[in-house]
């Protein structure tokens, strides 16, 4: 039995996690972290093997970094944060450390799709739609596809209401265009991607690992 925490469990995202984990049959949900709860992420840590990460931005390192010193595995699902200080944290490190700029599996296969179309058109550009109570922009689905991407790709955004998570890409050439998009209607879509990351992260080989395709391919 894996006992995850889950940080950020009073979100949207958080609740779906919550409501994720439970479910699950070789998952015990050991303690939610979150302001509006009255937790810290300090609460909750010393009865969980994986804690999952949906907060903000400002906060998602120093949670790393607390989970890994203190022997406990992270799946991160924030994004906007600059990740690069746990790549300094070695092959010592105490624990592991997993992020995804998005956890749902046609998303990641969106990108795939992308990285290899741009091998053989001129031209591309993304379009990335989300809610408009998302903070960062672009996305790190959008910024992730276009690193994985040939050439340069700008990124267009788009914050509105009654959305949850949308991306086109488009690829144009000489008479011809290509148009892959991915659309969450509901963020049980990415409920999938999160709970293969929590059963993986203990056995990863290297960490930090930036990515769901890893786990997939």
């Amino acid at each position: 039995m894996i006992r995850v925490a889950v940080a950020g469990a009073a979100g949207r995202m958080g609740q779906a996690v919550v409501a994720a984990v439970e479910g699950a049959d070789d998952m015990q949900l050991t303690g939610r972290a979150d302001p509006s709860l009255g937790t810290t992420l300090a609460d909750v840590l010393g009865d969980a093997d994986v804690v999952v990460d949906f907060t903000q931005p400002d906060s998602a390192l120093a949670n790393a970094l607390e989970c890994v010193q203190a022997g406990v595995h992270v799946v991160i699902g924030t994004t906007g944060f600059d990740d690069e200080p746990l790549s300094e944290l070695g092959p010592d490190a105490a624990a592991n450390v997993f992020i995804a700029p998005n956890f749902a599996i046609s998303a990641v296969l969106m990108m795939r799709f992308a990285a290899e179309a741009s091998r053989h058109m001129a031209k591309a550009e993304i379009i990335e739609l989300h809610h408009d109570a998302k903070l960062d922009a672009p996305s790190g689905t959008a910024a992730r596809t276009a690193q994985l991407m040939e050439g340069e790709v700008p990124i267009h955004s788009v914050r509105l209401p009654g959305l949850v998570a949308h991306q086109e890409v488009i690829l144009g050439d000489v008479g011809q265009a290509l148009t892959i998009r991915q659309d969450s209607f509901a963020r049980e879509s990415f409920m999938p991607g999160v709970l293969l990351a929590v059963r993986r992260v203990g056995a990863l080989d290297e960490s930090p690992v930036v990515g769901l395709e890893h786990l997939l391919f």
